[in-house]
């Protein structure tokens, strides 16, 4: 479920024929050089490209990096100057994510002995701007990252966008599946266009009877779930009613079972992300808490109520995070409020879906009753989420685009035991503060449902939209709220105008 070192990135130098076959080939060593540098670095393979020097090879090449399912962007640089209008057919036809590496081969200059001749190879100053002039000219989304090759601030970089480029690469084939086929009844936010989702971002969103699943849960057999169940002892912190010998043990077997009947559903189905919903759960013991908590954790995306959106973009974010060990991905919901003055905090949480993979610590494997649905008391894992910086993201239908809605926050430690509260739960502080982070958020229309992470960037969110062309709402450290509105309002009418 991770992206991995299969995936790959292009690396693609442009010059001109003027130069001479001297020339073209030192820059084609440097381009090697730099290409075998960054592949030690960055988290997906580095394939460096002939240098491209004419209009055709252009073409030729973008139209190849479209149909290769193995690379996700390509990362484009003019070691020399490459007259833009070359670029213009292929980059027309371009339909993977870019970066624009804005470098040169040598650090230093060469002050007593610089002439002419290092001038006219090493003048990316001069043919990155002819570059980045038909970017800026044809309206093309792209990453600019400026400054050496080996600086870590451009690795960081890169490797970021990388990141991105997955991500999107995942968007374009996403398959989610909706258990019961529904959202809650009268809900709003949860809802939206899906034939538009799958025009704009990729994703192919159906439903199944829960029928269907409970069908594929009956197949399960008790030795898969013996198994199981001796991993859940190893990995968690048991309540005695779960234990051998427990009088709830039955229902942790149940629990078990269900795991194994969703991930048979999922991997059959090559789904990548799934909603349930407590508002059609026949045939279900129990509504599925820790199965759907371990299958986020393995990198599925997952929401609740039938929320889609929010299942999709906890792939995406999941995809993003891989690999990576400064936190997780979670779907999470904004719950309660601490509203303490100077002590504001937002109780983040859910009924019982809430990834691991943020957890501080060993979590709780438990069983409690749950008030809604209707059936018998659900499994699911209890722990406090890590503090630390965070953002969490919502994707909505505002009615003719989608709006990504990002904020930038601080989650907190929990200085208080809450035992009468049996669920997973994360605190945190939205930036810039508590009062003004709420009302930009709630300005900007953001959803109760939201993905949760301390492994994802709000740049990363903000490129992630931005390749996937629609709209980003940043909210931080530097928020306005005067200015958002008027941000809203110009982003209305671009869209109403088609720009």
């Amino acid at each position: 479920m991770s992206a991995t070192r299969t995936q790959e990135v292009w690396y693609v130098t442009g010059s001109q024929e003027l130069y001479g076959q001297e020339t073209l080939d030192k820059v084609a060593e440097h381009s090697r050089q730099i290409a075998a540098y960054l592949n030690d670095q960055l988290p997906v393979r580095v394939v460096c490209k002939p240098t491209l020097k004419g209009p055709e090879a252009i073409t030729k090449m973008c139209l190849e990096a479209n149909a290769s399912p193995e690379c996700v962007g390509l990362i484009t640089w003019m070691h020399t100057f490459s007259p833009a209008k070359m670029w213009v057919n292929g980059l027309n036809q371009l339909r993977k994510p870019l970066a624009h590496l804005h470098t040169q081969f040598n650090r230093e200059l060469p002050w007593s002995e610089i002439d002419m001749g290092f001038m006219n190879l090493n003048q990316s100053a001069h043919g990155d701007r002819e570059y980045g002039f038909i970017l800026a000219r044809l309206r093309l989304d792209r990453k600019i990252v400026v400054g050496h090759w080996q600086d870590s601030a451009v690795i960081s970089d890169l490797a970021s966008w990388s990141r991105v480029a997955c991500a999107v690469a995942e968007s374009r084939k996403l398959k989610i599946v909706r258990f019961g086929g529904m959202n809650m009844r009268e809900v709003a936010v949860t809802g939206g266009d899906r034939l538009e989702a799958q025009i704009q971002l990729g994703w192919s969103t159906n439903g199944y009877g829960v029928g269907d699943l409970v069908a594929r849960i009956a197949e399960v057999g008790d030795a898969e779930v013996d198994q199981l169940v001796e991993e859940y002892e190893a990995k968690y912190t048991l309540v005695p009613e779960l234990r051998r010998g427990g009088a709830k043990r039955e229902s942790l077997r149940y629990a078990g079972r269900q795991e194994l009947g969703i991930r048979a559903f999922l991997t059959e189905g090559g789904y990548g992300a799934f909603t349930t919903t407590f508002e059609d759960l026949h045939g279900l013991n129990q509504l599925p808490g820790l199965a759907v908590q371990r299958l986020m954790a393995d990198g599925y995306g997952f929401g609740a109520e039938g929320d889609w959106k929010a299942a999709g973009l906890v792939r995406l974010m999941k995809v993003i995070a891989a690999g990576t060990t400064k936190g997780g991905v979670s779907f999470m919901e904004d719950y309660t409020y601490h509203l303490v003055k100077g002590h504001e905090t937002i109780l983040g949480a859910h009924m019982l879906e809430i990834c691991p993979s943020i957890a501080d610590g060993k979590p709780s494997l438990e069983i409690h009753p749950l008030s809604i649905g209707g059936k018998g008391d659900p499994c699911r894992l209890v722990f406090n989420a890590a503090p630390g910086p965070a953002v969490a993201a919502s994707i909505i239908d505002v009615g003719g685009r989608f709006r990504m809605v990002v904020q930038e926050m601080d989650a907190i430690k929990a200085e208080h035991a809450m035992p009468k509260l049996p669920v997973a739960r994360a605190l945190y502080v939205p930036r810039p503060d508590f009062r003004r982070g709420c009302q930009a958020w709630l300005l900007a229309g953001g959803a109760h449902h939201t993905s949760f992470s301390q492994a994802v960037t709000g740049e990363q969110l903000t490129d992630l939209a931005g390749m996937l062309g629609i709209e980003c709402v940043r909210i931080g450290n530097d928020t306005d709220f005067a200015a958002l509105k008027n941000e809203l309002r110009w982003n209305d009418a671009a869209y109403r105008l088609g720009l």
